[in-house]
């Protein structure tokens, strides 16, 4: 990284901060800060992978969340706009213009919902079924890209200590 210098040993960005915290707080565990810097770093590292794997299938974010929902939707690649909204925490008027522009690109349709005359249904279409597919492959294909340096034993150990730091800071968030 520019301006950090890195020691011989292999200590990163991350381990220098640590150590100089211990320094300053030589009475506390910073074992929880190492940890979350490096989560921290990785979101923010992983957030540009996915971007630019969406971007390679002409997707943005907001457009694969949408498009994903509706293709693991149980009922015929369907749902309302307040499902949707619900599932991406997206406001009724955020989720609205969202669907509209999915809409003009031949991704998705709306329909009247003829279980609720207040409401519409979203479908998505043959051509927002083809590029979720194509933007999940390029996912998994670039995130796989992350974990090649893991053995299987490794990532399911992962897998298994995000679980539970995610339910923790899930709980932790609640309001």
């Amino acid at each position: 990284m520019a301006g950090t210098e890195i020691s011989q040993s292999g200590d990163d960005e991350v381990d220098l901060i640590i150590d100089a915290w211990s320094t300053i707080l030589p009475d506390v565990d910073l074992s929880p800060l190492d940890v979350m810097s490096r989560l921290r770093r990785v979101a923010r590292d992983l957030q540009r992978v996915r971007e630019s794997a969406f971007s390679a299938s002409g997707l943005r974010a907001w457009e694969f969340d949408i498009l994903s929902l509706l293709r693991r939707s149980p009922d015929d690649l369907s749902m309302t706009p307040s499902q949707l909204a619900a599932w991406t925490t997206a406001t009724s008027g955020t989720i609205t213009y969202r669907i509209e522009r999915l809409e003009e690109r031949g991704y998705v349709a709306r329909t009247d919902n003829p279980a609720d005359q207040r409401s519409r249904i979203v479908t998505l279409l043959p051509a927002g079924r083809e590029r979720v597919e194509s933007a999940m492959r390029t996912l998994v294909a670039a995130e796989a890209r992350l974990l090649e340096g893991l053995s299987w034993n490794q990532v399911a150990a992962l897998i298994d200590a995000l679980r539970t730091v995610g339910a923790s800071a899930e709980r932790d968030a609640r309001p």
